[in-house]
């Protein structure tokens, strides 16, 4: 009965995706958004209702979604609790808040003063046959660690955001609910920044890296 519960609470987060193409956040996006916790908490895999969610599919953000003023504070809210002094992460998806939405936030270690950049429908479109094994840990499983073999560089695929910005004096003067596609970019990432986003990128389809443990 457990089982079927737990599929069932999968199914339903897959059907609030599809509804928030067309229209926006759901409610219950927009309750974890706004929630009053100054950190958002993160699910893990002791809770059976959080893990409901983790091993969920996530799904894009439409055009509309991204140019919100509900994605901004989305961003902001993400990183808070990764780089939170009791903890010691380097990235964070969205499934790990609450959200099965294809977003993560990674630190990135390959570039100057290593920030966090979250990065919006993103996808890996290519990996090396170079492999590499290291250890790995995650927020959503406590306590635990192990060594992951994965490709050693990697190309991802994103929403642009400095375009939709661009676009969004434009888009208001469109009637509303007329959105644009998504513009993407691709970037090429290598090393330890690489393993982060195939780490994160696995949240987004449901994949924990105990699921790839050697």
């Amino acid at each position: 009965m457990r089982r079927y519960i737990l599929i069932g609470m999968a199914m339903m987060a897959a059907l609030a995706c599809g509804r928030s193409k067309t229209g926006g956040f759901s409610a219950c996006e927009l309750n974890i958004l706004n929630g009053t916790d100054s950190i958002m908490r993160v699910l893990t895999i002791q809770d059976s209702i959080d893990l409901a969610v983790l091993r969920a599919v996530s799904c894009d953000f439409s055009a509309k979604e991204l140019m919100s003023e509900q994605f901004t504070k989305l961003g902001r809210r993400m990183v808070a609790p990764v780089t939170h002094p009791s903890q010691d992460g380097v990235g964070i998806a969205g499934p790990q808040v609450g959200l099965n939405r294809r977003v993560v936030a990674v630190q990135r270690f390959d570039k100057e003063g290593e920030p966090f950049e979250v990065y919006p429908n993103v996808r890996i479109v290519w990996a090396s046959d170079s492999l590499a094994a290291g250890p790995e840990g995650c927020l959503s499983v406590p306590d635990r660690r192990g060594v992951v073999l994965r490709p050693q560089e990697i190309v991802i695929e994103y929403a642009d955001l400095t375009v939709t910005e661009l676009s969004r004096h434009e888009n208001r003067l469109k009637s509303r609910g007329c959105a644009k596609p998504v513009p993407m970019v691709r970037d090429t990432v290598s090393g330890f920044t690489a393993v982060i986003f195939q780490h994160e990128v696995d949240h987004l389809d449901g994949v924990l890296y105990i699921d790839r443990l050697r």
